[in-house]
This record gives structure tokens, C-alpha cells and sequence, in this order.
């Protein structure tokens, strides 16, 4: 089994900054790619930053330029630096991987974390 767990969700102001961690444990083999997804309440989730193994990362256009994604391949770490944020910045923040398991003949699945909130007060 693969887990996914995240830190560093909060309370800030407009304009502030928040970091997000996501540590991946578990059966790994190999991860092909680690990001962040985020929802809000009757809204699909969808994509805020991602980056596959080798291959550049990806932004939604609402967050570049203020947010940044690094991994740390070693620790099967990702973070999310987010700057300047907005009160529409409000979301849970879930943390997704593509993790090839341990075993002979194993595929790749999507793991999630459990989510963590992030609120942004005007």
C-alpha cells in the first residue's frame, strides 16, 4: 500500500503565503508523478500544479506565477510554495500520486491524501 500524508494547510490573509508538504510512503517502487489537485465544496477537483518524473511541471493558469511546486525525489517529497494568495484560493488541497508498487508485474495507480484546507480572509 501506497500513503499519501500532507502538512501545512491554513488560516491567512489575503497576500500572505502557505506552504503545502506531501510525503509519500508505502510500498514504492517507482513514482511517475506528484501534485496538487484542489476542490471546493460541489465543484469538480481539479489540477494546480503537477510534475512527472523527467518532464517539466505543469500550473493552472490561475496560480502561475504565485505558486510553485518542488519535489524532493529522495525523501518522495512534493511542496507547494503559495505566495500571494487570494480568498478564491480557498480550497481543500489534495495531494495526488502516480506510484508504480513494489511487486512483479505491478501497474501504476493514483493515490490521494486525505486533503488539507486552505482559507484565504480578504
Amino acid at each position: 500500500q501506497v500513503q499519501l500524508v500532507e502538512s501545512g494547510g491554513g488560516l491567512v490573509q489575503a497576500g500572505g503565503s502557505l506552504r503545502l508538504s506531501c510525503v509519500a510512503s508505502g510500498s514504492i517502487f517507482r513514482i511517475n508523478a506528484m501534485g496538487w489537485y484542489r476542490q471546493a465544496p460541489g465543484k469538480l477537483r481539479e489540477l494546480v500544479a503537477a510534475v512527472t518524473s523527467g518532464g517539466p511541471t505543469n500550473y493552472a493558469d490561475s496560480v502561475k506565477g504565485r505558486f510553485t511546486l518542488s519535489r524532493d525525489t529522495a525523501k518522495n517529497t512534493v511542496y507547494l510554495q503559495m505566495n500571494s494568495l487570494k480568498p478564491e484560493d480557498t480550497n481543500v488541497y489534495y495531494c495526488n500520486a502516480n506510484v508504480v508498487p513494489k511487486g512483479w508485474g505491478a501497474r501504476s495507480s493514483d493515490y490521494w491524501g486525505q486533503g488539507t484546507q486552505v482559507t484565504v480572509s480578504s
